[in-house]
């Protein structure tokens, strides 16, 4: 018996038909002709108060201030690096803990610049504070409604969106005209299922944040509100780092490897398979560099992004277990989080 035509379409989308077929992931790490890729160097950068392991996170550069934040958990720190000469500067005042097993559950374990103030987490005090970096101190702060993750300031919208993933939501912070801002909370905005990772894209007025399992949402800025549900190819979804201008969203996979998203028809349009654990990923837009690292097996691939939309091993980097994040600054270096060691690694960037 011929169905009409509405029923059989309804039938093949319900069956996932009409499902975006996603790309074969790329095996690990041969490149051209079964030659290995080269290896590069990572350089041990000591962090003070580092002995015992330190739990760290997030790195971030902030292109305004040019200096790699390394929120330093348990030793109630964050550490303020200058790329080129190395040398270190140290803010105190946050809730400090003994020497543990690298975790980061404790202390500055995110931060993020805006308005030339740091906004800062701290898991211990559960916290959002305010720095004043000319003073180098915490000058404001509010309390948080749960243990944050991810601290990322919205320049849009002049707020501060914390994420909180045991309650499963970002919660949101407005920042008053003073000298310094002080944070209010303004609101929270529910991620079932998350939220993991957030960046901000100011181009668009959105931000982007990953579901545990298999997803990447997209979020209405000024209308604090989850507009769009992405499929990410990831079994296990972790870190994200973009490049707007291109409309390119990387997508770190716990699996090992990263996942390319091509932001304005929301395809996937590459992906890549590297070691095991990957977490905090990271990306040079001048050089369309992608640097993917891999926890459990104390490696980090460097990923050329082609004006394609492919990802090719380029070399890789021996790290450390447990070296889950990374940032690119912009002197051709991308800085590695070594928890266990108490310390970062720096990779100097030779490859074309």
């Amino acid at each position: 018996m011929k169905q009409p035509l509405w029923i059989l379409i309804t039938l093949l989308l319900a069956s996932g038909a009409f499902a975006q077929q996603l790309p074969p992931a790329k095996p690990e790490p041969l490149r051209e002709a079964g030659k290995p890729a080269p290896k590069l160097k990572a350089e041990p950068v000591p962090l003070p108060g580092g002995e015992g392991g330190i739990g760290l996170d997030d790195l971030i550069f902030p292109p305004g201030l040019r200096q790699v934040v390394v929120p330093a958990g348990r030793t109630g720190r964050i550490v303020l690096i200058d790329p080129q000469s190395r040398k270190a500067r140290e803010i105190g005042g946050f809730k400090s803990t003994p020497p543990g097993n690298g975790s980061h559950d404790a202390g500055p374990t995110s931060a993020d610049e805006g308005t030339g103030y740091l906004f800062a987490s701290d898991r211990t005090a559960k916290r959002l504070e305010v720095i004043d970096l000319a003073k180098g101190a915490i000058v404001a702060g509010a309390p948080l409604g749960g243990s944050p993750d991810y601290v990322r300031y919205v320049a849009t919208t002049n707020e501060v969106w914390v994420t909180e993933p045991d309650k499963d939501g970002i919660e949101i912070f407005s920042l008053s005209s003073a000298k310094p801002p002080v944070p209010a909370h303004a609101a929270f905005l529910s991620v079932p299922g998350g939220p993991e990772s957030l960046v901000i894209d100011a181009r668009r007025k959105v931000g982007y944040a990953n579901l545990w399992k298999s997803s990447t949402v997209v979020i209405d800025l000024a209308g604090r509100k989850i507009v769009q549900t992405w499929p990410n190819g990831c079994q296990g979804s972790r870190g994200l780092a973009l490049d707007a201008p291109k409309a390119l969203l990387f997508v770190g996979c716990a699996e090992g490897g990263a996942d390319l998203i091509e932001i304005t028809r929301h395809a996937i349009m590459d992906r890549f398979r590297f070691g095991s654990g990957t977490d905090i990923i990271a990306y040079n837009p001048t050089l369309n560099h992608l640097y993917v690292p891999a926890s459990k097996t104390g490696q980090m691939a460097i990923v050329g992004v082609t004006r394609e939309g492919t990802l090719k091993l380029l070399a890789t980097a021996d790290t450390a277990v447990g070296a889950h994040c990374a940032v690119a600054d912009d002197q051709k270096q991308v800085w590695v989080c070594d928890p266990k060691g108490g310390r970062v690694l720096v990779v100097k960037d030779t490859v074309p």
